[in-house]
């Protein structure tokens, strides 16, 4: 909550005002009190923390229900070597009442695709929906996200952010505008139901037009905390600043060939975002130029990087609010974990 919106609540509660000074020295001086359960999110924002968060351990792997930005708070400073994560880009598809929705089959911002040669597709946000409004929020929720991760990470750790074509530059600009260093995007070549349709109503009218074109791509943002050192000397200080090679012969490249998710994954951890344990072992993979660190994941959904991370034998750490997807996710990690390439 904001200071504003914590002053309206306590106003309400005692149905008396306080001066905002002493409010606002009170949360400072609570958020530095590591008992407290408050804590201080970004400038003139704070959560509380549950001290008795749910916790779920497998092998490396550690995962905590919880506020990403909250658990974030509450880590040290430079304790994280790199982040892969597959966040709410649009964030209204996530919102409570659309969740809802999406769950009910309902549709809201969720565009439900119809069957197509006998497979049932996986609903698809419609971020063509967007507002300026949401647009402007989007900035805000990225520019407390790239706060938070310039302070957990070490000098040279890498930042992977799953994005779309619509919204990647707004996701880009805020994390650079919190500090972090842009280092291009990763693009995964995926063939989807995205676009590529008729104008609706108008279908037989203009039957050679599509309103916009089929999405055949998905890029990943990539950024880094900057680091004073040499690339060298940050590698040996810190293990970070680069990315793991595929071999002697093939370094790791920014374009990665991608089926959708397989059946056989959906069926372990039907979340709406799934991506497939191949793509993710390669980027979590690469991730760690030295196989050697923590990768956090803030927006853990079902656990997918988390179990890309344990097959590889690397340490995680896993966040994620909503209660059904952190338990799907608890089920899910071990067994995505087993599964072959």
């Amino acid at each position: 909550m904001t200071v504003t919106e914590i002053e309206c609540r306590i106003a309400d509660s005692f149905n008396e005002t306080f001066e905002s000074s002493s409010i606002r020295s009170s949360l400072r001086l609570q958020a530095k009190k590591p008992d407290s359960g408050i804590v201080r999110v970004s400038r003139g924002l704070y959560a509380m923390s549950r001290q008795s968060t749910s916790r779920f351990e497998y092998g490396k792997a550690t995962l905590i229900q919880g506020d990403a930005f909250a658990v974030m708070a509450s880590l040290e400073e430079s304790s994280i070597q790199a982040i892969v994560t597959d966040p709410p880009y649009g964030l209204v598809e996530y919102k409570k009442s659309q969740v809802s929705k999406l769950r009910k089959g309902q549709g809201g911002v969720w565009r439900i695709p119809p069957s197509f040669d006998g497979a049932k597709r996986s609903p698809l946000p419609r971020f063509t929906t967007l507002t300026n409004a949401d647009r402007e929020k989007i900035v805000e929720f990225f520019g407390r996200f790239g706060e938070q991760a310039l302070r957990v990470l070490v000098p040279g750790a890498n930042i992977v952010v799953a994005t779309n074509p619509l919204v990647s530059h707004l996701v880009a600009g805020a994390l650079e505008s919190a500090g972090l260093e842009p280092r291009g995007q990763l693009v995964r070549l995926v063939q989807t139901m995205r676009g590529g349709d008729r104008p609706k109503g108008f279908e037989s009218e203009y039957p050679d037009v599509s309103v916009m074109p089929r999405s055949q791509f998905e890029p990943w943002v990539i950024m880094r905390k900057p680091m004073d050192e040499t690339t060298g000397r940050n590698l040996a200080e810190y293990g970070t600043g680069g990315w793991r090679r595929i071999d002697d012969d093939h370094p790791f490249g920014d374009v990665i060939k991608s089926a959708p998710t397989r059946k056989e994954e959906r069926a372990i951890a039907n979340h709406p975002s799934l991506k497939p344990q191949k793509l993710m072992r390669q980027i979590v993979r690469a991730a760690l130029p030295l196989g050697m660190g923590m990768i956090l994941d803030p927006f853990a959904g079902s656990g997918s990087t988390l179990a890309a991370a344990e097959s590889l034998g690397y340490s995680s750490l896993g966040i994620e609010r909503d209660s059904e997807y952190y338990n799907l996710a608890c089920n899910a990690i071990p067994k995505l974990t087993a599964l072959k390439d």
